[in-house]
């Protein structure tokens, strides 16, 4: 078996309001495999890298994964780096769905063996005027709409629960965010979240990198001990000890990772101790190959997986793999919960996908991932500008979103 052709497509998809990166991998037998991209906003840099790839995986055996994993890393001099383990990870995977295909079986047969038979998720609410994408359905939530939201959420069984950083004083407009404005405001969300809800449930706030080290110090400190079991990605990664400063000055678990695109990214936040949940993205790391990798690491260190999987259904179908063949699991994330109202995925476009059970995605048996992709309607969709929002200050400045 032969490697054909390996294809990138760019589709819109209308009702996340967003472009997905799909891969599709073909060999000379009529066996083909899906891959997906978690490089958002950015498609057009990793479908040309995708076709880089391709130059020199036509005509290779698509079974040895590993060595054109290593080939696609260090085939250039600048290896490495988000783009182009973003198209590394939408290949991978296409070559595990094609793989697992080919030997009729489930993907997560590849990795070892399920562990689990089911894969728990965590849902989200959002509170205030939460600035994103233009057109998307997330709703807004005054404080009590987010604690009815927590609490439907706790009655339908979701282990566990994200509530969203507040933003700025919507008098000033979904493109402006003000930090310690939403500091203020989500401190005092939370904590009567908490007081509605009584110590039981899990639930953590997400900061989204908007925060520097003083500000994201003074959020945690403004709430009693307990208040939040996690807070997820508060400053931004670049600078290791700038989270190792941030870490003496908390007791609150941080969830960090969902932008780290290698092994050698995870490095220091694990082996110093300073995430307790991995953010894995299996569509930005490097796909299984190198997630399974970053896994055993941080078994190693006690430190259990908490994945992104803001995508489209292949990047939640490879996740749920990667989570059933992994000992050292808390929560997947799933953008499909009653506080969305974002529905299930497209199913023209995706007739074979993943089926929540609630909170809840039962392990299939089918081969590879258990998801197929309409090709002829993809190829039909074509890219459409959807930028995330440019953050500014009230003064003019740009901020991180």
């Amino acid at each position: 078996m032969k490697i054909t052709a390996v294809k990138p497509y760019i589709v819109y998809v209308e009702s996340r309001r967003r472009n997905q990166m799909l891969v599709k991998i073909e060999t000379d037998d009529g066996v083909y495999g899906w891959g997906e991209s978690g490089l958002s906003a950015r498609e057009f840099a990793v479908s040309g890298a995708v076709q880089h790839y391709a130059e020199f995986l036509v005509g290779k055996n698509p079974f040895q994964i590993g060595r054109h994993w290593q080939e696609m890393y260090r085939s250039q001099y600048f290896e490495g780096g988000r783009v182009l383990t973003a198209a590394i990870s939408a290949i991978d995977i296409a070559l595990y769905d094609l793989k697992g295909k080919a030997l009729g079986v489930p993907v997560y047969e590849l990795l070892g063996g399920k562990q689990r038979d089911f894969v728990p998720c965590f849902a989200t609410v959002f509170i205030g005027n939460v600035a994103r994408r233009p057109g998307d359905k997330g709703q807004e939530r005054d404080l009590e709409a987010l604690i009815d939201g927590v609490k439907l959420l706790i009655d339908n069984d979701w282990p566990a629960i994200r509530v969203v950083l507040a933003s700025s004083n919507p008098e000033y407009g979904d493109d402006v965010f003000e930090p310690r404005e939403s500091i203020a405001k989500t401190a005092e969300y939370m904590i009567a979240v908490r007081e509605a809800v009584g110590s039981g449930p899990v639930i953590g706030v997400e900061y989204h990198h908007r925060l520097s080290v003083a500000e994201a110090a003074s959020f945690c400190q403004r709430m009693p001990s307990g208040t939040m079991d996690f807070l997820e990605e508060p400053i931004r990664d670049e600078t290791p000890e700038a989270y190792e400063a941030l870490r003496k000055m908390t007791d609150v678990p941080f969830a960090i990772g969902e932008e780290f695109s290698s092994k050698w990214q995870f490095l220091p936040y694990i082996e110093r101790g300073i995430t307790n949940f991995a953010r894995i993205d299996v569509c930005n790391i490097g796909g299984f190959t190198e997630a399974m990798k970053v896994a055993g690491w941080a078994e190693a260190h006690y430190i259990d997986l908490m994945p992104h999987n803001p995508l489209g259904p292949i990047c939640a179908a490879a996740t749920i793999h990667l989570a059933a063949a992994v000992p050292n699991f808390s929560w997947m994330e799933v953008r499909l919960s009653p506080t969305e109202n974002l529905g299930v995925y497209e199913n023209d476009l995706f007739p074979v996908q993943p089926v929540a059970d609630g909170p809840n995605f039962k392990l299939s048996d089918a081969p590879g991932l258990g998801i197929d992709v309409n090709e002829e309607l993809a190829a039909s969709m074509s890219y459409q500008p959807s930028e995330p929002p440019h953050l500014r200050r009230r003064d003019g400045s740009f901020t991180n979103w």
